[in-house]
Parts: C-alpha cells; structure tokens; sequence
C-alpha cells in the first residue's frame, strides 16, 4: 500500500464496508486524480476546450469541471493566471454543485479556505447577487481573498468570523448556504499523507462537536425555503449521517433533498448510524430523520474516478421568503459619517484586516483639519499589526471618502468603458477603495478581510488601479488593452514582472484615447493585469507578490 494508513481506521472501515473493504483498501495504491473547473466568469467550457493545451475528461457531477493529466502541471500556464479555471480535486467540485446557486442568490460560503468552492459559487452567480465567503482560520484567509480576486469576482465580501458572529449580524438572510465542514479528513488521505498521520489527533468526536455548532448557526442564518448543503470530506458516520439525522430531528422543518441519480455517489447509510464501535444511545434520533439519510450521497475512492466525500442537501421546507432584516448598531446614520479601525495590511495592492465600526455624528466629531493631523502625529510611528485604531475626524474623513470618489472616477473615465459594470456600495479604508455588494452599515462590528470588489488607492493625488480590477475586467471593458503573445512568450515575461518594448500599433485603443496611460494586459481575450504604455514600452504594473515564480 503506497500509503500507510492508521490501524483503528481500517479496523473501522472494515467493520463498516463489510464486503467492499478489499476493492477500498486497493484504491489507496491507485493514483491520485487531478482536476480543473473551468471559471465560466471568464470564459465558457466550450470556448476553453477551442484553446485548452490539456486533454480533458468530464467530471460526473460538475457540468464545467474535468480530469486531467496532473503531469501536465496547469498551474505552470498563463491560462492559470489569467482564472480561467481552478486546480480542483475531482470529488472536492460536488458540494457547491449540490447546492444548485443561481444568479441572484444570496449565499454564504460558510467554511471557505482556500476558496475553491467560492469560486465556484461565484461562477454560478454570474455577477448577480451577494458572496459571503468566510473562515474562522486568520492564516487561510489570505489564501481565499486571493483566489477571490484572481478569478475575477466582483460580488463577494470576505468574512474571517465564527458562525455565531455571522448569525448575530445576518439572522435569516441567507437563501443558500454551503458547510464544507471541519472534519478528521479521511477522504483525503490518499491526496495528504500528512493527514493520515494526523488522523488520531484531529479526532472524529472533536470535529462532531464543532459541526453540530456550525450548523446550529447556519439554520439561523437561512432563509425560510432555503437550502443549506452539508459536506465533509470524511467517512465517519459520526460526522456525516449522525450530524444529519441529528439536525433533521431538532429542526423538523428541514428535509433531505436526493442527490441527482447521474452523479454516480453512493447513498447514505442510515444503518450506520449505531455501529458496534460507537456509543450512541439508539432513539436519539427520530426514524423519520434517521431514515432521510438514506438521501444523502458519498463519494467512495474505490468507485468513483475521485477522493472521499459526504454531501447532504437539507431544504428548509418553508415557503420562500424575503431574507430577515440584518442586525445593525448604526441603521438610520449615513454612511459617509462612519469611520473604521485599521488592523492589518496584507498584500501589495492595499488589502487590509477591517472592523467597520459606528462612527461619531457629524456634530459631535472634531471637524477641523488641524485636529486630524494632530491624531495623525500621535499615530506616527506607531506599528501597523492588530489592534492599532486609525482614528479620524468626521468631518475630515467625509472629505477625504469625497476626494477617493473623485480620483476614482476621474479614473474611470479615463481608462474603462461605459460596459465595465462597477456596481456596489462604496467602502473605503484609508485611501483605498471596495465595492461591496453589502451596505457597510450590514458589515458593521464584523471582522471584514475583503469588503467587496477592491478596485484601488490614491497614490500622491492619483488614483492607482488594484490587480483585482484588472482581474475582474474584459479587453472591452478598458479604453486601452493591449494582447500578449503566448507562442512568443511576451505572457510569462510579462507575468515575472519584466517592461515589454511595445509598439503603439499593439494596442487596442477604444473611443480615440490616447495610448499613453493605464492598460489592460491579456493573453489573448483574457485579463492578466494592467501596464502603463508610454513611448514604445510597457512598463509592467503586475503586483510583485502575484508573480510567475
């Protein structure tokens, strides 16, 4: 066996798989499968299949992802680069796939780093309606904002909260809801190694408790008629079958709802929910709940092209409704009149830790100038980790947000097209600037990684674009853009962060701009970042911290 797998664990597979164990056992000395799910954000499974350099199989349950070769290294290309697609284990595609987003839906994305599963969330979207993608882990975070941003979305705010935080800020706002679960990660062993080693420490009773907490809140957060999809990469009963049954019995107003026959998954088990090694009292569940485990579905290693997993869609069995009004310390004072606290920088383009807090009223705010640059004296020299307050007058902090607006869309107006869609709230952190899908009065008091779409600073009186504009941008969508060479390998060289010599008749200049300024740089139709033309070169703006390596 080419992995080695922990003794209690087989012992309790076998107790549990009976005939199967022997073909699951031998599915740990196959190799492991590798997957992309195209980012229809960008581009079409059809159009990428016109372009792709990888030979592509159809993933069962996921109508835009595929197997390929993991030989074939697609993180080294620029396609990588440029987010038309994600670096996606097979079996890991099918939670959000369950949970059927359509555009217009408000969904959260409860336990979300990396963000593989936002990502995909956000593709169904399709612009329209509202992300919250979050995670209780600080240091995965910044590994979900990234992805956010890379794959070019624009409607998702990034939370790094505990559910009972989130529920306390949005009660009943949500209509879906994806749980990818903390759990003993099982199903991946065969990928980690490391997490077969781990095994006996990230016990199966701790990650249970955790899960019953995670979904008591996330019940809360739903909206009546709404869906939540609960997964685990694990085939402890403990944490899949037990949690559902479980639920179902204290939340009589949920029902299971099957997992589409073409996938190929496995049912549930409800006979395993009082194994001979568990110490479960029977009749802690209803039979009514225990049976509708059967609905749920499993991933097996040894019969599926795939890794392990466990989805159960649990429908809230209400009629649809509007989402519950949002709890807010600060609901009838204008936006502009707010201040917020700085914690963290993270990133080159300006990305930062926020907690939007209420601010002082107009009135009872210092409003002269002097008094914020005698607070800004205070703070000089001050560190810039956690818990420092950048403190600014009412007053001057409106004229500053004022002034944002203005070099941005001056900006604007000289660079992007009137196709470019910026839609969103504006929030503004210091001199930089989001578009949230949310107001920030709903983002009041929680602790914000991304507040929306980050589209960038001022930079002594200019506005300076961020890389997730670009990201987030067609050729069509900028006055200037300019397509670079794969074959030649302008791409890569510009993606490591070299000037390119350019001549004016490469770039695509659209209602007689001029060429020199702010240009869009692609690989072929597909935004990588943005340059600044003038005479003959392309002086690379690619932020350091995004490049090839």
């Amino acid at each position: 066996m080419s992995v080695t797998l922990p003794p209690l664990f087989l012992e309790r597979m076998q107790t549990l798989l009976g005939e199967e164990y022997p073909d699951f056992v031998v599915s740990y000395d196959h190799p492991r499968f590798a997957g992309i799910r195209i980012n229809t954000l960008k581009i079409s499974p059809e159009a990428f299949a016109e372009l792709t350099p990888f030979e592509l199989k159809p993933v069962p349950w996921c109508e835009t992802g595929y197997y390929i070769d993991e030989g074939q290294k697609p993180g080294k290309h620029p396609y990588y680069h440029a987010g038309l697609y994600y670096i996606q284990e097979p079996s890991a595609m099918a939670p959000a796939e369950a949970l059927d987003v359509q555009p217009g839906d408000r969904v959260l994305d409860l336990c979300a780093a990396p963000g593989g599963k936002s990502t995909q969330i956000a593709a169904r979207l399709q612009g329209q309606g509202v992300l919250v993608t979050n995670d209780i882990s600080e240091m995965r975070t910044k590994a979900l904002a990234k992805n956010i941003e890379l794959y070019g979305v624009k409607n998702a705010v990034v939370l790094n909260e505990s559910p009972e935080r989130i529920l306390q800020a949005f009660p009943g706002y949500f209509n879906k809801i994806l749980i990818d679960a903390p759990c003993s990660g099982e199903g991946m062993f065969r990928k980690d190694e490391d997490m077969a080693r781990q095994w006996e420490k990230h016990s199966v009773e701790v990650c249970s408790v955790m899960q019953r907490d995670i979904l008591k809140s996330a019940a809360g957060m739903l909206a009546p008629g709404g869906t939540i999809v609960y997964s685990t990469c694990t085939f402890a009963p403990e944490e899949d079958e037990a949690q559902i049954a479980e639920f179902l019995t204290l939340n009589p107003d949920f029902e299971v709802v099957p997992l589409p026959a073409k996938w190929g998954l496995a049912k549930g088990r409800p006979d395993w929910l009082y194994p001979p090694y568990m110490k479960v009292e029977k009749g802690e569940y209803t039979e009514a709940s225990a049976a509708q485990t059967g609905d749920a579905g499993r991933l097996w290693p040894h019969r599926i092209q795939g890794e392990g997993h466990f989805v159960a869609v649990l429908r809230h069995t209400g009629e649809t409704g509007q989402p519950g009004r949002t709890q807010s310390r600060n609901q009838d004072r204008d936006f502009s009149e707010q201040h917020q606290e700085e914690q963290e920088q993270e990133l080159d383009q300006g990305s930062a830790w926020l907690t939007i807090q209420p601010a002082p009223t107009a009135q009872s705010a210092l409003s002269s100038r002097a008094a914020k640059d005698k607070t800004r004296q205070a703070n000089k020299g001050k560190g810039k980790g956690r818990g420092r307050r950048q403190e600014s007058a009412g007053a001057g902090a409106v004229q500053d947000q004022q002034e944002l607006l203005a070099a941005w869309r001056l900006f604007a107006g000289q660079n992007l097209s009137d196709t470019a869609g910026m839609t969103g709230y504006p929030v503004f952190f210091g001199t930089n600037l989001y578009l949230s899908p949310l107001t920030p009065d709903q983002l009041n008091g929680l602790k914000t990684v991304r507040p929306g779409w980050y589209v960038g600073t001022v930079k002594n009186g200019r506005f300076v674009p961020g890389q997730p504009l670009a990201a987030a941008l067609k050729p069509g969508e900028s006055l200037r853009s300019v397509q670079l060479s794969l074959e030649e390998g302008e791409a890569v060289r510009y993606l490591k962060g070299e000037t390119l010599q350019l001549p004016e008749s490469r770039l695509v200049r659209l209602n007689d701009s001029l060429p020199k300024g702010y240009v869009l740089v692609g690989v072929g139709d597909y935004s990588l970042g943005w340059g600044k033309w003038q005479d003959g070169m392309l002086k690379n703006e690619y932020p350091a911290g995004w490049r090839w390596t």
